[in-house]
């Protein structure tokens, strides 16, 4: 079985036989600066050809499981591209079940990733505390919008992480993740018009079952934040302990950008390829 670094060395962004060529525009994104959030290294700023040796890295130490990589063709050309790489590890007896998946847009825009989710299951007895999964995921991501749900909630918009008013220490934290999200700073996430919250567009997305930024587009325009990381932890072996941790991350900007740019390229290639069907036929 080829190693997803060797499936990906075989991309190209010249078709020969067709002889068409990709100039890849990079989207928008919704992180900036020093806010750029990632899920073992993966981020919205990851293109295809980096995200195989992240994964691969990741799994060095995971016996017999390795990152597997879905190719599409761009258009009708022979250019092919990662469109998802995922990798799945079942429990054992001295490790816990982990799965990713990432989705790529096309080499038009960069093939960068704009969803990934990692689900990480914990071994009965060595689930780790609420209280300890929270201070690492602040202690990786800063302070977070929102606790509530059994969730931690990144919203971010202009660049920023979003604020809703509300600080936390660590007793607080653990008390919102328990209880259900506070009424006010559920509504400070909705626009004027009380839509687009979101928190339902996270789980609009997560509830699509294809990932392709044509089935993510509505969402991504929708909602009322340019992109959001959120860690859902569920309860364990008992009320204090953490039995699995889903992470989400969506670059809505950058879905909307990038299905905007992917959009123009493949009518540009059709037109083309039609001209060229057009200019090669015979003269009667």
């Amino acid at each position: 079985m080829k190693s997803v670094l060797a499936v990906l060395a075989t991309a190209l962004l010249v078709s020969p036989a067709l002889g068409y060529e990709i100039k890849p525009k990079t989207p928008e994104t919704a992180f900036s600066g020093k806010l750029q959030p990632d899920i073992i290294g993966l981020s919205s700023q990851v293109d295809g050809s980096k995200a195989g040796s992240i994964l691969e890295a990741h799994l060095k130490d995971h016996q017999g499981v390795r990152p597997q990589a879905i190719q599409q063709k761009f258009g009708s050309t022979n250019i092919t591209y990662a469109a998802t790489m995922s990798f799945q590890q079942k429990a054992s007896a001295t490790q816990g079940e982990e799965a990713l998946s990432a989705a790529f847009s096309t080499p038009a825009s960069g093939n960068f990733a704009y969803y990934i989710t990692r689900d990480l299951g914990f071994a009965k007895d060595k689930q780790p505390t609420k209280s300890s999964m929270i201070e690492r995921v602040i202690g990786k991501y800063g302070a977070p919008t929102a606790i509530g749900d059994g969730q931690i909630y990144y919203f971010y918009r202009a660049g920023k992480v979003m604020s809703v008013k509300q600080k936390y220490t660590p007793t607080s934290a653990l008390d919102a993740l328990n209880g259900p999200i506070n009424p006010k700073a559920a509504v400070a996430l909705n626009d004027r018009n009380g839509r687009g919250s979101c928190i339902a567009a996270l789980k609009h997305v997560q509830a699509i079952a294809d990932k392709s930024l044509a089935h993510l587009l509505d969402e991504a325009k929708a909602a009322n934040c340019d992109g959001l990381l959120a860690v859902d932890l569920k309860t364990g072996a008992s009320a204090d302990k953490v039995g699995h941790a889903t992470f989400t991350l969506v670059d809505f900007k950058r879905i909307a950008s990038a299905a905007k740019i992917d959009s123009e390229a493949l009518a540009a290639e059709k037109a083309g390829g039609n001209r060229t069907a057009s200019d090669n036929a015979p003269k009667l």
